[in-house]
């Protein structure tokens, strides 16, 4: 079964992520993609301790993402790719042709950044990624949780779906 959702949260591994997407989805596993929590064993350990014990979690590298996406999608388990943020993501998708489909889950508040949807805030530069992610023919749109409605990346950047 292939990998189910491929997400950019900037929480990563939290509630909303193994609850609100994890038992409706029925994920095994999670694979969370960042350079820095993958050196990191203490901030694995902190991320561990949000996981139920029937979910497997995998920290890695972009570089180790790529190597591995392979057997990541070929697990008969269905499981999430989380990021971030999105220049992580966009590296996924330009290194792995088979990353076609992303979800923008949270993305909060910081500085320089505008709001486009309750749970979305981008910077002019992460638009511009996102629009070429697409350009690549990637479909991103948000989604906050399985039952809410997904909202198309069009719609996300004009404003028109500001909830």
């Amino acid at each position: 079964m292939p990998i189910e959702l491929h997400r950019i949260d900037d929480r990563l591994i939290h509630g909303q992520v193994v609850v609100g997407w994890g038992q409706p989805l029925e994920l095994r596993f999670l694979v969370l993609v960042d350079d820095e929590v993958a050196a990191s064993e203490w901030e694995q350990e902190l991320y561990r301790m949000g996981v139920p014990p029937d979910m497997r979690v995998e920290f890695v590298s972009v570089a180790q993402a790529v190597e591995r996406y392979e057997r990541f999608a070929a697990d008969p388990k269905p499981g999430m790719l989380l990021t971030g943020d999105i220049d992580t993501m966009a590296r996924l998708c330009a290194a792995i042709p088979a990353l076609r489909r992303v979800n923008l889950g949270g993305v909060h508040h910081r500085a320089g950044r505008a709001q486009k949807l309750r749970y979305i805030f981008l910077t002019g530069a992460e638009e511009a990624e996102l629009r070429a992610m697409a350009a690549s023919g990637v479909e991103i749109s948000a989604q906050d949780l399985p039952a809410a409605r997904v909202i198309p990346l069009d719609h996300i950047l004009t404003g028109e779906a500001i909830a």
